[in-house]
């Protein structure tokens, strides 16, 4: 086949330059289910003009790989799609999604607000490069709005919310906290970890109104795309999603001074995923309200190593008033608080994880394989915490349930031995 595109005159290009500069493009029109890979770190232009006229975080164009390929921009726009939102960024991960929204936030002398339930590594932030930086930082009982308010002031930049709490899973009053924080600091930025509820459980940006008839919702939904919606514990990627334009150039110009870029394959893995998100989801929340009525009712036995059963659709469940009025849905953790008068304490606990056979031992969630991991109390609510034994929670994934109450109930057997 002739090549058209070679000069006229001139030596002929070697073959090295020919394979390079191939002018072959595949026509236009080809589509399928999956969304093509598009992966670049350069990203040609047409002219000068043009490189110095495109823009990426209005979507509009494309300069260099690490701010969006077509890949990563169709991702944004489902996942705002999903979120209800108007404005989507990725970060490598769910904590640097986090990160990113403090330190595109804040500065010297503002007050962070932190739930004293919240993600064990957004503390640490707080605690260690935040503070280093001059941000102080306050904790709040999540169930309690009105002590919330008291620590509210002009200085309060960025609040923090989680529903429900990633281990102890109570699930707060997020429409009194936010009606609270708009009352009384309306300059604060108000982030909800998303993470549990996936987009799917409830509305971040819809709560509802508040007690002067005035629309509820967060200005941000930071969501670790590591669990639900890549959906094979095989990757890690986060995503801050927002309504407010001038917000998102904000988090966007950090985004990009930052250099946080995500690969596109793992992009592809995540777009492959969502459409079976809703149905993981529905799935996962059946069998682990299933395994958490089983568990409440082992608990009610006289002598059960297991005290009590925290589920957000529990009744007797830390904030399960506030579930119930808000969600359609609630996810697949459980966490089990064991007995405290049990002989040996945490041990007891840890003798249950390491008997089970189906629950692999392994942090985060969302996946196929179903976790367990034991914590002590004072490690997740350091404040003060209103639980009496060693924690267990569990993670479903996607076995039969039923193999599922029958792991337990035998590492239960092996655990009180």
């Amino acid at each position: 086949m002739a090549d058209d595109t070679l000069p006229p005159e001139g030596p002929a290009p070697g073959p090295a330059t020919r394979l390079i500069h191939h002018p072959y493009r595949a026509p236009a029109g080809f589509d399928a289910p999956a969304v093509p890979v598009a992966k670049a770190s350069t990203v040609f232009f047409d002219s000068v003009a043009a490189m110095r006229s495109t823009r990426w975080a209005d979507k509009s164009g494309y300069t260099y790989g690490l701010h969006g390929t077509p890949t990563s921009f169709t991702l944004e726009a489902r996942l705002a799609t999903l979120e209800g939102a108007s404005h989507v960024l990725l970060a490598p991960s769910g904590l640097a999604a986090i990160a990113l929204v403090d330190q595109a936030l804040l500065g010297p002398g503002d007050t962070l607000l932190l739930p004293d339930n919240v993600y064990a590594p957004s503390r640490n932030l707080a605690e260690h490069e935040l503070r280093r930086w001059g941000i102080n930082t306050l904790t709040y009982d999540p169930l309690d709005a009105e002590a919330f308010g008291r620590l509210l002031g002009p200085s309060t930049r960025l609040i923090w919310l989680e529903a429900a709490g990633s281990v102890t899973l109570e699930f707060p009053d997020l429409r009194g906290l936010v009606a609270t924080a708009r009352r009384l600091a309306p300059q604060a930025v108000i982030a909800l970890d998303n993470t549990w509820g996936a987009g799917l459980a409830f509305d971040a940006f819809a709560l509802g109104t508040g007690p002067d008839g005035q629309p509820l919702g967060v200005d941000l939904s930071v969501h670790a795309l590591t669990k639900y919606p890549a959906g094979g514990g095989d990757l890690l990627m986060g995503s801050l999603a927002c309504r407010d334009a001038g917000l998102h150039a904000r988090l966007a110009a950090a985004h990009g001074r930052l250099g946080l870029g995500v690969g596109a394959n793992d992009v592809e893995a995540v777009l492959r995923g969502l459409p079976s998100l809703p149905l993981r989801y529905a799935a996962q929340d059946a069998a682990a309200r299933a395994l958490a009525a089983h568990c409440a009712a082992q608990a009610a036995t006289p002598g059960s190593l297991i005290r009590r059963v925290l589920h957000p659709a529990r009744p007797d469940s830390p904030g399960h008033a506030h579930w119930a009025a808000l969600c359609r849905a609630a996810a697949g953790l459980l966490t089990l608080e064991f007995a405290p008068e049990a002989a040996e304490g945490p041990r007891r606990a840890e003798r249950f994880v390491e008997a089970l056979r189906h629950f692999r031992i392994g942090y985060s969630w969302g996946g196929p394989v179903s976790l367990a991991v034991p914590y002590e109390p004072t490690q997740i609510r350091p404040a003060g915490s209103p639980f009496r034994g060693p924690l267990v929670r569990l993670c479903i994934g996607l076995e039969d349930v039923a193999d599922l109450i029958a792991d337990v109930d035998q590492a239960l057997v092996c655990a009180a031995r």
